[in-house]
């Protein structure tokens, strides 16, 4: 038997037997009971650095930037509407 033969039905067999576990394999790993805290953590890794800016948190604006509008929400806070 040459070698190409060889490898060919070892591809055919043993090999796509091994593929196929290891995708059976990660497949369970990743749906695994307790692993959803894990994955919610890593989804929300883009979020992490993010500032929320909020119509109530504007303590250091000094209303000097372009298109500022944090001095008309303050008014309009004060003012009751």
């Amino acid at each position: 038997m040459d070698t190409y033969s060889f490898l060919r039905q070892l591809a055919d067999s043993w090999v796509l037997l091994l593929m196929t576990a290891f995708f059976v394999g990660a497949i369970i790993w990743a749906f695994r009971p307790g692993s959803r805290a894990l994955h919610d953590d890593i989804a929300n890794i883009p979020f992490r650095n993010e500032t929320i800016v909020n119509e109530t948190i504007a303590p250091a604006c000094e209303n000097d930037c372009v298109g500022c509008t944090c001095g008309s929400l303050q008014d309009n806070k004060r003012s009751g509407s």
